[in-house]
């Protein structure tokens, strides 16, 4: 950590980067009727392996996390990563759908064996302990689905492609290994529909807390999303397109752009607040029960962000001050997986 000749602090920061280029070779091995099947089960994870990601970007937006109000904090305005423009961007909707909770158990090898089409006994002795994290070997993972799709077994190769995509992108972790934790999300959703958008955004606000606390500490989350979600608020496009998937890929100016003069220089008069996706959608979660703001919970803890700070960007006109209670912190950490 340093400082800057403004004075502002500013972080080297390590990030961990997503290797997604056989995830892309996997998906090429659907045709056009199982690659809609796959949307329509999954949502719209089998994209992200494809958004461009700008490492130079994510350096740049660090230096601007407002830890204490788990936002970004740039000169005359504040920008919020939400529960709606990620279910947008993983397509996956929470409405009628339970957010994913991690419940402290991971799930049991006979439970996997179903869905990889391999028996108890061949997991077990595959399976792999690093450093206290269990899991299957993504290799082993991936020659699985090449088998499947040799096979023709498409609906059984699909599950395995987004358990992959779940791991290596939703919550990425250790090289080479599928955990049991990020099994366990996948497993959520493919048994009971249980959305991992809040896991993936608790994820995200967890990375960069740990981060300010711990200069050794790497940026780990869904690289791809929070991108994608960057590009589409500090970049105007001459079309509006229905998603931010399809604005992040048509975006010229995000390749050419010196991130840190563009970030250093932004201002909320220029910035694309109200999405195209948002039009015609009704109602956002501001609070939860007792709660004066919205408490998350993940796979390695629990923490609030605040909807107050983000009235703005999800269309909505700001009125007032947001309340000290409001802003109250919630926060719980180091859950054991």
């Amino acid at each position: 950590m340093g400082t800057n000749q403004t004075g502002k602090r500013f972080y080297q920061v390590k990030i961990k980067g997503l290797d997604v280029t056989s995830l892309k070779e996997l998906g090429r091995l659907m045709g056009p009727l199982q690659m809609q099947a796959f949307r329509k089960a999954y949502g719209k994870i089998l994209d992200l392996t494809i958004a461009e990601i700008f490492t130079e970007a994510i350096v740049s937006l660090t230096q601007y996390y407002d830890q204490p109000l788990r936002c970004f904090t740039f000169g005359d305005f504040q920008l919020v990563l939400t529960v709606e423009e990620f279910e947008e961007i993983l397509g996956c909707s929470l409405g009628g759908r339970k957010p994913y909770l991690f419940s402290g158990f991971l799930p049991s090898l006979s439970n996997i064996a179903v869905v990889v089409r391999d028996s108890e006994r061949e997991l077990d002795r595959v399976k792999q302990n690093r450093n206290g994290i269990v899991g299957l070997p993504r290799n082993y993972l991936k020659g699985k689905a090449r088998d499947m799709a040799n096979q023709e077994e498409w609906v059984p190769f699909m599950d395995v492609l987004a358990l992959l995509i779940f791991r290596v992108v939703l919550f990425p972790n250790m090289d080479g290994l599928v955990d049991l934790a990020a099994i366990d999300a996948f497993l959520a959703y493919h048994h009971s529909k249980e959305s991992p958008v809040v896991a993936v955004l608790v994820n995200l606000f967890d990375t960069f807390d740990r981060r300010c606390e711990k200069s050794s500490a790497r940026i780990i989350c869904c690289l791809p999303a929070l991108c994608v979600s960057l590009v589409s608020h500090f970049f105007q496009q001459d079309i509006r397109h229905p998603s931010r998937l399809r604005s992040h890929h048509s975006c010229v100016e995000k390749r050419i752009v010196d991130w840190d003069q563009h970030l250093a220089g932004i201002g909320g008069r220029i910035i694309n607040w109200f999405p195209r996706w948002k039009e015609g959608k009704e109602g956002v979660l501001f609070s939860c029960g007792d709660y004066p703001n919205i408490p998350l919970i993940g796979m390695r803890g629990c923490i609030n962000y605040n909807p107050a700070l983000a009235i703005r960007q999800l269309g909505y006109p700001m009125r007032g001050a947001p309340t000290k209670e409001s802003l109250s912190l919630f926060l719980v950490k180091d859950f054991s997986v």
